[in-house]
């Protein structure tokens, strides 16, 4: 870790702190190793400040202490000869803090920020398999994990803390990591998590109901996630003209990559621009053909959906953008690989094809359901629930969509943290038309073997929710549980 002075580290701001060297910085006093400065924020539900003194007993040398949201000043106490400088409007400014601690390191790397209701985790793993597959090293940070594609670590949050997020950037440019592809939530902007991070390009993916119980509005979110394309200096900008978010964006964004399905959606765009030209889908793949640009193209990977058609353009894009290749970006192509818990496919021949999906939003249920009946033979099953201390209105939506667009549906349990099962799927059944022909089983691994049992052999069972996750939050607490190892076991014959 680097090593710098509390001086340094402060100038920017306040030119009163006492000279003390400092090795770390940590949110939590319970973390804190000697040489750290504690940073203690006032949040949501907790005032770390409380702990300042038990953070100087296991070590601090230095803390930085929330001074509110007010206009207060700068000023320097001391506990038991320990500086505490209070730092006015400390959140906002904690990402350019610990970037300058870390020494800047999203700038010795090509970072990608990738943003959007749905889609984040496929593009930004994309991405980085592709710049894999050129000869590059890169990192993805998101929901599945941080960190290189064969060594992903958990992530406790789509965009982790602004202190972790410098950190890892650290690390991963000491081990020579080149590109960074990382999920952008709506969250880590409107907390300025990012504030410090030197994007070079960013991509918008789509926009649809999300994040409400938070942002209150579809058009309070959609200006969190345009703070992406208008607070950074990036060189390479890319919107999904098909949304019609992305649509409203591209009149005021001339210098914008545009990609659609179709020419007519992009024509009166000025600036540069591919769209799908031809696509065919068999039971594993995709084959596709675009204009652009840079030119025509075809390619083949080994993805499944329409939805996937746009996270595969909106990856060639940026790469294309970046300055990459084109014939090389299509030869390695068909070495791509489909992320896990995002419409990945667990088959074996003479029985029913299992596909586990982390939609969680009415939209993202919609697609997976359209994308899997093209690949459909016989019926559509829907396996899905809803979280518990969550957006409430999206629920009788999702059973609307899984009871619209599936033949058979189970409702059953997602995270229902606090909340009582029974009530969130009460308010599901609210959604549906014939309600009664839902079936209801609360525990996921008993739906599964239920549609299971009952699927015949040309049925596709969608297990929706939970995706890339190995736990389950109930009202008990916590407990292991996978989607993935679940429809494994079932299909190897295993109890």
């Amino acid at each position: 870790m680097p090593n710098t002075s509390f001086t340094e580290l402060l100038a920017p701001w306040f030119d009163g702190v006492p000279e003390q060297e400092i090795s770390g910085l940590s949110l939590d006093n319970r973390q804190i190793k000697y040489g750290d400065v504690f940073i203690a924020i006032q949040g949501y539900n907790l005032d770390a400040r409380r702990f300042i003194a038990a953070a100087v007993h296991v070590g601090a040398v230095a803390v930085i202490a929330d001074d509110g949201d007010t206009c207060g000043q700068f000023g320097v106490t001391f506990y038991n000869d320990v500086p505490v400088v209070a730092f006015p409007h400390l959140k906002s400014h904690l990402s350019e803090i610990a970037s300058r601690f870390f020494q800047n390191p999203s700038k010795y790397m090509t970072t990608i920020g990738v943003t959007g209701t749905n889609g984040k985790t496929t593009v930004s793993q994309l991405i980085a398999q592709w710049i894999d597959l050129m000869g590059g090293r890169a990192v993805v940070m998101g929901t599945t994990g941080n960190g290189f594609l064969n060594a992903l670590e958990p992530a406790l949050n789509t965009t982790s803390s602004a202190v972790d997020i410098q950190q890892q950037l650290f690390v991963y440019k000491e081990a020579k990591a080149t590109h960074v592809a990382m999920e952008v939530s709506s969250h880590g902007l409107i907390q300025d998590r990012v504030k410090a991070v030197a994007f070079d390009a960013a991509i918008f993916t789509n926009l649809s109901r999300d994040h409400l119980d938070y942002h209150g509005t579809m058009e309070a979110y959609a200006e969190v996630k345009l703070h992406l394309f208008t607070h950074y200096s990036l060189s390479v900008s890319i919107i999904n003209a098909d949304d019609e978010v992305g649509a409203q964006w591209l009149v005021n964004m001339p210098e914008a990559i545009a990609v659609s399905f179709s020419k007519s959606a992009v024509l009166v765009h000025q600036g540069r621009k591919l769209w799908l030209t031809f696509v065919s889908y068999s039971t594993c793949s995709v084959t596709i053909a675009f204009s652009s640009y840079w030119g025509d193209g075809e390619f083949t990977a080994p993805l499944v959906g329409e939805f996937n058609v746009m996270n595969l353009l909106l990856s060639l894009t940026t790469l294309l953008g970046l300055g990459y290749e084109k014939s090389a970006l299509l030869n390695v192509a068909p070495k791509l690989q489909a992320v896990i818990g995002r419409m990945e496919i667990f088959h074996h021949i003479g029985k029913p094809m299992l596909v586990v999906d982390y939609a969680h939003t009415p939209t993202a249920l919609e697609k997976a359901l359209t994308a899997l009946r093209r690949h459909c033979k016989g019926e559509l099953w829907c396996i899905v629930g809803c979280g518990g201390n969550r957006d409430t209105g999206k629920r009788p939506l999702m059973a609307k969509i899984a009871e619209k667009f599936a033949d058979k549906v189970i409702l059953t349990d997602d995270n229902p943290r606090s909340e009582l099962p029974e009530y969130i799927v009460q308010d599901m059944l609210a959604g549906m038309a014939v309600p009664t022909q839902a079936i209801v089983l609360h525990d996921r691994a008993q739906a599964c073997e239920f549609a299971f049992i009952n699927a015949s052999n040309n049925d596709v069972i969608l297990v929706a929710g939970k995706g890339h996750e190995d736990s389950q939050i109930l009202v008990s607490g916590m407990i292991d549980y996978s989607d993935r190892d679940t429809v494994r076991i079932l299909l190897e014959g295993k109890k």
